[in-house]
């Protein structure tokens, strides 16, 4: 699409296959099982190519963990619901390209104006008015940071800090994956009172705890958005809920294309037949579909599941790879609708640390219309809080209950003006379904390729040899398992975009390989 990707002027463009003039598009159907960023994704570059495309969704809404629904509150008024406030940072080429499909100029996406982070002490880093190129980003923060010195610098440990210089993938994966993301900041010398920049910015992103995080996606996340690009760490949202301004628009274009969307429904199992249609898929409501190619883009459990029921599958070491793959512990979401308006002055979004279970506050009503609509018609806010990796515990209903409290209490303590609001209505889910990116683990995961022609899994928790993450490595996983289908077919692909894929500056690359040398 002839559309600008992004403001980076060094961003990699990875070239997909090109097909021979004489290649012709259609004749081929594929199942694609999931459907989120990544499965949606792949969706879209095959029904662009001709495929046929037929998509089955677990749940009764597309989106997968960035879904969006309506639920109805107890006086009867319908609102908007999720799984919780998702920031589409500017470095998420792909999946931006995928929104350009109904919005060629992002103009659903709302860009906040900053990124607030509360630590314990009442402190609070900022992100707006920053230089976005490296490392005169990393410099304007130290000087401007309550937590965060520029003599903090200088105290770094270079030797230990050394891959930071120079990520790429999947070499600092060989390096560091076997250390867990806090032992990682200890050795670096990173100092205690910011550590809750790289826990909160980064780890908590994973919905896991920093001692259960490989050093490795911290390095590559930390490149991502600081060190490897100058995108900048701010973001956008969506204006409205999900459904409303993604996935709705998305579904009304693939449907145009030929794409039929099966929600509410659970695939069991995969048969492999024969070489005409290799494929048999089917699912709980007891129908089979014949397809030439699958796209497994389910959640780790989903995979599994699939996997394990479909002998026909099983391959040495592959299968492994799929059992070994593991899930975040559980987190809460709990969304307030409250009788009275949080304070002017407080941001959309914020980050807070030391102060369990509370991750997060977002205000919605500050970008959705969604909640701006119900804010206007009550004269209050609609107030979401996330806890992350929370320990699990036998007795659901008091645990919730608990939670649920101290979230509140939270929230009052931080925001003293609503302790003085009434609860018009809440909402709150558990979900455990993330994937963990635990120690040694990228060495064993899945990558999009299977042993089987035809068969390609897609999804943030599966391996791709690039600098991605979240909800960005969803969306290129996606593309990059429709463009080994099409590649097959001999059909012209996609091209997939990233940021850098070494280290940004060439005298920090030299540096870390001297550092490095010296270690040897």
């Amino acid at each position: 699409m002839g559309v600008e990707i992004g403001s980076d002027r060094k961003i990699v463009r990875h070239r997909a296959h090109r097909a021979p003039a004489a290649a012709a598009p259609g004749g081929r159907r594929v199942v694609v099982v999931g459907g989120g960023i990544a499965g949606l994704s792949a969706a879209t570059g095959l029904a662009e190519r001709g495929a046929e495309v037929q998509l089955i969704e677990r749940e009764p809404h597309l989106g997968g963990r960035v879904g969006g629904w309506t639920e109805r509150l107890a006086d009867g008024e319908e609102v908007a619901m999720s799984r919780g406030f998702h920031a589409f940072f500017r470095q998420y080429y792909n999946l931006r390209r995928l929104f350009q499909r109904t919005d060629p100029g992002l103009e659903r996406l709302v860009a906040l104006d900053d990124y607030p982070l509360l630590d314990p002490q009442g402190r609070v880093d900022s992100f707006r008015g920053l230089p976005r190129t490296p490392p005169w980003n990393a410099v304007a923060f130290a000087l401007q940071s309550p937590t965060f010195r520029l003599r903090d610098l200088v105290r770094l440990n270079p030797r230990a800090a050394a891959p930071l210089g120079d990520v790429g993938v999947p070499k600092v994966y060989e390096r560091l994956d076997h250390v867990d993301a806090e032992s990682f900041l200890h050795s670096i010398n990173f100092p205690p009172a910011a550590r809750h920049l790289a826990f909160e910015v980064f780890s908590r992103s994973f919905f896991a705890p920093p001692s259960q995080m490989s050093a490795a996606e911290l390095a590559t996340m930390f490149h991502i958005y600081f060190l490897g690009s100058s995108e900048g760490l701010l973001f956008d949202v969506p204006d409205a809920g999900f459904d409303r301004s993604l996935w709705t628009p998305l579904q009304k274009y693939l449907t145009a294309r030929g794409t039929d969307f099966r929600t509410g429904t659970t695939v069991q199992r995969i048969d492999l037949v024969d070489a005409e249609r290799p494929f048999r898929v089917h699912d709980d409501a007891g129908r089979t579909d014949e397809a030439d190619g699958v796209v497994l883009a389910t959640d780790v459990t989903g995979l599994r599941s699939i996997v394990e029921a479909s002998p026909t599958l099983h391959a040495p070491q592959w299968t492994d790879a799929v059992r070994s793959l593991r899930t975040a512990p559980p987190f809460f979401v709990q969304r307030l609708w409250l009788d009275t308006p949080v304070a002017a002055e407080r941001p959309a979004f914020l980050g807070t640390a030391g102060r369990p279970p509370l991750d997060n506050i977002s205000v919605l009503d500050r970008y959705d219309r969604d909640a701006q609509d119900w804010a206007a018609r009550h004269g209050g806010s609609v107030v979401e809080l996330h806890a992350y990796a929370v320990a699990a515990d036998a007795d659901q209903r008091t645990h919730t209950d608990r939670l649920r409290r101290a979230l509140l209490h939270r929230l009052h303590e931080i925001y003293p003006e609503t302790g003085r609001a009434g609860v018009v209505a809440e909402s709150f889910l558990w979900r455990q379904d993330c994937p963990l990116f635990g120690l040694g683990d990228f060495a064993r995961r899945p990558s999009v390729a299977t042993p089987h022609p035809g068969l390609v899994l897609a999804g943030d928790g599966i391996r791709i040899d690039l600098p991605v993450a979240l909800m960005e490595r969803a969306a290129t996983t996606g593309w990059y398992a429709a463009n080994r289908l099409l590649a097959r077919w001999g059909l012209p692909g996609h091209d997939l975009f990233s940021v850098p894929t070494a280290g940004r500056s060439a005298v920090l690359r030299r540096l870390t390989a001297r550092v490095e040398e010296g270690a040897a």
